[in-house]
């Protein structure tokens, strides 16, 4: 007979958890005194729990592994929703632990209780409390095996003080089986030689990956199809990388920020090949003009994203891994010469660039990394900082992206770089922002600093929420209501003009940076980003931030306007 807390830290070493995002509170504080002499799980404790799920969910992007979280009850708890939903939209394997009240206290609003299985019910995966000791170890199980089978997704359990205190038996499950919950493991034959047919009588057919062929591992095998076939391929931008985007078949990100060839190729192909997309309203523009001209064919593990927002012609519920394996062994190369030349043509005369820029770019600087690291990771934050990371940077294979592709989560770049770096020590991790949105989790320098990781912070800083700002100038004749982040109250209330001499920028990201003892520097010029990037690298013990001070109104192009058809496009903005 062992504690709950005890069975607890045995199934996570069961489990093959190494890292632990943790932060401690009066319901969970069992849990933790029993993980005191682990040495085989490393505890990390970030500053904020908003930071600590972000930063399991750039453990699970960058490894492929379970992220695993512990928290407290109440705000503790809550504090983990909005990361919660960020996986959930992306598909990303959590199991977040929180702390509860004991039993007997549930439902009388004690001290710091929520009901958190209720608050997340509808966006997570799956959400459990633990009523009797002698299911725990059985809903831990299961836990990790919902969280990574299927369509992966962040679980929540929460464990009520009486159920970690009480003794049980010690005994953890090996197998699972869950009535109701059997994820599919093969591929009807039958629709994938509906598609290869498909596929074979086309003229101009193209293949859509998403961030399934990603998740599901299946890059080597889709560049096998790819050649196989010879046909072109575009992604969404959770899709980027599933085949090299040096690759001369690749011809963009699709969606309202994406490249002209990809969106007039989706407006023209006569087949679209769709694999582990959910047809958002970011990459299909007006819905009754997406790829009128084609019959499409797509894949994906979950049933309910089929025909939800797009109806498609032929449905394949698969896993894209093994979906693709199946369809090489049917498919055949194709005579569409002409059609990929055109599209090669599309994509060299109308490139993305930010030319019309002078001096210091996000081009520019995100160039830079992909000329110069090999294999690096990137994690994104929101806004122009994220779409122009998406259009610029190069990825050669897997796991390289990390970004909050659903939800849109401000704060989640810096964080989630810190989950990569721990769970992959010798790659080159960088963190993406603008100025909002590296002050939404700006503590996790402590977090940083005390861990010894040597990561490096990209701030754009252009005074702005550049995103919204740039919706307010083409939609709303430049009116920049709360979106000038150099604002004071003694400005004037209608400005417009952001080369008017404004307020200093606060805060000082260098000062803060080195404040926390990490290595900071501002740049200003763009002959000096080699410069930048070697001062990031002499350091090896703490993160240095590199403030990019750019372009105050520069946009994101090309764009497609609210509403309309992919290849209805402003190139230039």
């Amino acid at each position: 007979m062992i504690k709950g807390t005890e069975l607890f830290v045995k199934a996570l070493k069961a489990e093959g958890v190494d890292t632990l995002f943790a932060y401690p509170g009066g319901q969970a504080v069992d849990l933790f005194d029993a993980l005191y002499d682990e040495h085989e799980i490393e505890m990390i404790l970030p500053r904020h729990e908003q930071a600590l799920i972000h930063a399991a969910d750039g453990y699970a992007r960058s490894t492929g592994k379970v992220g695993v979280c512990l928290v407290t009850s109440g705000p503790g708890a809550t504090n983990l929703v909005t990361g919660i939903a960020t996986a959930n939209y992306d598909s990303v394997p959590l199991v977040c632990f929180t702390g509860q009240v004991p039993l007997g206290l549930m439902g009388n609003d004690a001290f710091q209780e929520v009901d958190i299985v209720g608050i997340t019910r509808n966006i997570c995966k799956y959400a459990v409390t633990v009523r009797k000791r002698e299911d725990l170890g059985r809903i831990i199980k299961e836990a990790f095996y919902i969280a990574r089978t299927g369509r992966p997704g962040p679980v929540v359990v929460d464990l009520p003080k009486d159920i970690q205190v009480a003794m049980g038996d010690e005994e953890y499950p090996e197998e699972v089986n869950i009535r109701g919950y059997k994820p599919n493991e093969s591929v009807h034959v039958g629709q994938v030689k509906k598609a290869v047919s498909l596929l074979k009588k086309a003229k101009k057919p193209l293949f859509l990956l998403g961030g399934g062929v990603n998740i599901s591992g299946a890059n080597e095998d889709m560049k096998k199809l790819v050649e196989l076939t010879g046909a072109p391929v575009i992604t969404t931008i959770m899709g980027k990388g599933a085949i090299p985007t040096s690759h001369p078949l690749y011809m963009g990100n699709i969606g309202i920020h994406g490249s002209y060839a990809a969106n007039h190729a989706v407006s023209e192909c006569d087949v679209l090949f769709s694999i582990g997309t959910r047809f958002n309203d970011r990459i299909t523009g007006k819905i009754s003009e997406f790829a009128k001209n084609a019959k499409i064919i797509h894949i994906d593990i979950d049933s309910a994203s089929i025909s939800k927002n797009i109806v498609v012609d032929v449905p394949i519920v698969a896993d894209a891994k093994l979906a693709i394996r199946k369809i090489l062994e049917y498919a055949a190369p194709l005579k569409i010469e002409s059609w990929v030349e055109r599209l090669k043509e599309w994509k060299e005369t109308y490139p993305i660039t930010m030319e019309r820029y002078e001096g210091l770019t996000p081009e520019k600087i995100i160039k830079y990394i992909a000329e110069n690291y090999k294999r690096p990771i990137v994690s994104t934050d929101v806004g122009q900082n994220q779409l122009w990371t998406t259009q610029f940077l190069e990825l050669e294979g897997n796991r390289q992206l990390l970004t909050s592709g659903g939800l849109g989560t401000m704060g989640y770049g810096f964080p989630a770089a810190i989950g990569a770096k721990l769970g992959n020590p010798d790659a080159d991790v960088f963190a993406i922002s603008g100025d909002g949105g590296m002050q939404m989790n700006i503590q996790e320098f402590a977090t940083a600093v005390a861990l010894e990781i040597p990561l490096t912070l990209i701030v754009l800083n252009n005074g702005y929420l550049g995103n919204v700002r740039q919706w307010q100038q083409m939609l709303f004749d430049r009116r920049y209501s709360c979106t000038c982040l150099t604002y004071r109250r003694s400005c004037q209330h209608n400005c417009m003009d952001p080369n008017k001499k404004c307020p200093k920028y606060s805060p000082d990201f260098v000062k803060l940076a080195e404040s926390y003892d990490a290595y900071g520097m501002r740049i200003t010029d763009e002959k000096d980003i080699p410069k930048a990037f070697e001062f990031a690298r002499s350091h090896k013990n703490a993160p240095t931030l590199l403030e990019f001070i750019i372009e105050r109104e520069a946009n994101v192009a090309p764009m497609v306007p609210v509403g309309n058809s992919l290849d209805d496009m402003i190139l230039e903005i």
